[in-house]
């Protein structure tokens, strides 16, 4: 009936420890027993896993009378085996499998094939759910439009769903790929074990693994932010005075980074030195450019910071990228601004709103002038032409925008 095969396929499972098989083995044999004779209580079950067989063994007591045949065998039955048996008296006698019939070994085989599958992907679940947020690298096996199938080095099956995947990934049948366990659920009894190369949680385990002082705590990772493929920030703190956190996390000519850059497809990362200070942890943040002056609102959680007109791009970034990740990391919402001299004696044209409608302030707004001395320095033709108003409209509000400075 091949069960001995089947047996033996099961007990080179790496997911089941010794105990536990040798548990579900002897239940689903004491299950056939009982369905047979009644009652599993007189029967020995030997199971021997490095071998890959068993044995199972019936007592009975010698009787003068059976009244049991499970339990009970006629002395005339047990001289049979051995002449020196006496009533009252145990016999033990080996009852092979075959004796069960075929029906009931092909159940018992389904049985086993059942509960040791159930078995197995318990402990997958198990498993995985403990290494949510750790790092995996598996194989790919299947790649479709909308997940990669991926297979780690027990023949488990993870999933790479396209939107955790960064954009310029691209992978085929037999490529290795590192992720981190994102997600991990039961889904009609079946461990359904999702994959990440987006998340935050990601590039900070990279650093763990590439940065020594961050994996021995030297250095604590207080927060990531990413755009993935793109750009990122990491803000690294370190309590011991004589280690450089940002300095080790780069390496010496970048030799630590510039291996997370090729895992994540050449992603920018910036490495910040965290600060409680929130003004310094700003200016960090939004490197390249360089900060002349910001001004905090703890209220509303916002920073009108101030950059030299042609740091103001930098400090933006492609995309408005860089200052959208630079508030992401420091918790406040960034407002950049053009800082010169004229500026600085300058009036928002938001301060006039009481004089001047709001529907007119958007319009100048629309052509590039946020302040009062960007509108008065353009002509009145000009004025006119742009903003599609009428010549007395712009008259009366050059008017209210000069008593500002009379």
């Amino acid at each position: 009936m091949n069960l001995i095969d089947t047996f033996s396929e099961f007990k080179d499972l790496k997911n089941i420890d010794r105990p536990t098989m040798m548990s579900v083995l002897e239940d689903v044999f004491r299950g056939m027993i009982t369905k047979m004779y009644d009652s599993d209580k007189n029967f020995d079950i030997i199971i021997n896993i490095d071998k890959g067989d068993f044995e199972i063994w019936r007592n009975r007591i010698v009787v003068e009378t059976v009244e049991d045949t499970n339990t009970q065998i006629s002395l005339t039955e047990a001289k049979k085996i051995d002449e020196s048996y006496e009533v009252g008296e145990e016999v033990t006698e080996e009852v092979k499998l075959e004796s069960f019939g075929r029906r009931a070994i092909l159940a018992l085989r389904q049985n086993l094939a059942g509960r040791i599958m159930d078995l197995e992907k318990a402990n997958v679940f198990n498993k995985y759910r403990e290494r949510v947020g750790d790092i995996v690298v598996g194989e790919v096996y299947q790649a479709w439009k909308k997940e990669t199938l991926v297979i780690d080095d027990e023949g488990n099956e993870l999933i790479l769903p396209k939107q955790e995947q960064i954009p310029s990934d691209f992978f085929k049948k037999g490529d290795t790929v590192k992720a981190i366990v994102l997600q991990v659920e039961m889904r009609n009894n079946t461990p359904l074990i999702i994959l990440s190369r987006t998340s935050p949680v990601f590039l900070e385990r990279l650093f763990e693994q590439e940065v020594p002082e961050i994996f021995d705590g030297l250095i604590t990772i207080k927060k990531v932010v990413r755009a993935p493929g793109e750009r990122a920030k990491i803000a690294v703190e370190s309590y011991d005075d004589r280690i450089d956190p940002v300095g080790a996390c780069v390496g010496v000519k970048g030799s630590r980074i510039h291996s997370i850059v090729r895992e994540l497809r050449n992603e920018n990362i910036d490495v910040i030195n965290y600060t409680t200070n929130s003004q310094l942890f700003i200016q960090r943040s939004l490197n390249p450019a360089k900060v002349t002056s910001i001004k905090l609102n703890e209220t509303t959680k916002r920073a009108d910071v101030f950059l030299k007109p042609n740091e103001v791009s930098l400090a933006i970034g492609k995309g408005g990228l860089n200052i959208r990740l630079a508030s992401q990391l420091v918790g406040y919402e960034i407002d950049v601004y053009r800082d010169t001299v004229e500026e600085e004696e300058d009036v928002n044209l938001e301060e006039f709103a009481d004089e001047i409608e709001p529907w007119i302030i958007d319009t100048l707004k629309s052509i590039g002038c946020d302040t009062a001395k960007n509108v008065l320095v353009i002509p009145v033709n000009e004025l006119v032409r742009r903003t599609d108003l009428e010549e007395e409209t712009v008259q009366e509000l050059i008017s209210i925008l000069k008593s500002e400075f009379e």
